[in-house]
This record gives structure tokens, sequence and C-alpha cells, in this order.
């Protein structure tokens, strides 16, 4: 389907952050690489095999208790975490992110016809804002507004809220995201390896 058939029937568009826009592992795997540094300096270890167990425990396990499995493997006092948890947050990266191809010509041709586009963004608010600030948006991050679910409820309610605030027919609106969700208030919704 060409991305004209999505936009000439829609009025706005909104979109996930995480695995939407870009490959969430592309942060991911640059906070580890700082991580690594960062023991690196303070504990006079192998940044490269620091880094090398966090990407592979990531890419077979997860993010969940990277830092509890590297602590563990290489014998790093716990004050670190800390360290973690700020690098998740607020880390400045080496490399911008880059949106994904497809996504990022369908938001060229979402702006050039003028349609507003929505950023709607689960999880920790100042953390997804960080990644926001570090994307290579190729001029498009003056188009977007973005609204942190954290902050207004869940999803479902931020998503209503939109719509109610800048006046959009529940018909009119598309929804990009991981995975299609069966909506029951008449949204359409499409999952991102669609397009």
């Amino acid at each position: 389907m060409k991305y004209q058939d999505y936009i000439n029937p829609r009025q706005a568009f909104v979109f996930g952050l995480d695995d939407v826009l870009y490959p969430v592992k592309d942060y991911q795997l640059q906070v580890y690489y700082l991580f690594a540094q960062f023991i690196e300096y303070g504990e006079q270890m192998d940044a490269q095999e620091i880094v090398q167990f966090m990407t592979d425990t990531y890419l077979k396990d997860g993010a969940a208790d990277i830092f509890t499995k590297t602590a563990a493997k290489f014998n790093l006092p716990q004050k670190y975490i800390i360290n973690f948890d700020l690098l998740q947050q607020n880390a400045k990266l080496p490399l911008k992110l880059l949106l994904f191809a497809p996504v990022l010509d369908f938001l060229k041709e979402i702006h050039a016809a003028g349609k507003p586009i929505f950023l709607l963004v689960d999880g920790d608010p100042v953390q997804q804002l960080n990644k926001i600030r570090q994307m290579e948006w190729n001029g498009l991050e003056k188009s977007l507004i973005v609204y942190f679910s954290a902050e207004t409820g869940t999803f479902e309610q931020t998503l209503d809220m939109i719509i109610l605030k800048h006046d959009l027919k529940k018909k009119e609106v598309l929804v990009i995201g991981k995975s299609v969700c069966v909506s029951e208030d008449k949204i359409e919704f499409l999952a991102v390896d669609q397009l």
C-alpha cells in the first residue's frame, strides 16, 4: 500500500517511539558501550569484554536485569547501579539514533501533506525525551507534538486526550505502533512493519 493511501483519508498520525520510529537496541547498545568505558576508567577492567557481555546478554535475554548480570559476571560493586541508571536516563550517545527508513519516508510524506504528527511515548519521560533529542530527524523535529503517557495516564487515556485537545475525530486518526491493537473506539492501528 502506498503512503498516500494511509495519508489521504486521515487528519492526524500518532506514533509510538521504541521499535516504532527506531530500533531501541541502537540506544541500549550505545548506553552499554558508555557504561563499559566508565567501568574501564573506574575499575581498570577491559571495556571491550564488558560491552561484549552486555551486548550478548541483551540480544539473548533483553534489557531486564542486565546490570545485575553484568555486576555478577565482572564482580562490580553495587554502587555502579546508580551510574548505570543515570546513563540509561541521560546518556549523551556517541552516534545519533536513526529512524527506520520506511518510517522516515512516511513521516516526510505526512509532513508534506501538512498533517499533524504526534508522538505518544510510553516509559520514563526523562529517558524518552533524551532519546528523542538524540534522533536524526532530518528537519522533521519542529513538526512533532510529543505526549508522554506517564504524565497523562495510560496510552489509551493519552490518545483520547490528544483527540479531544486537537479536535480530531477518532476515525480520522491513524496510530502506528509495534503491533496492531484492536480498538473498540474506531481508531485505526497500523503495525510499523506494514509500512
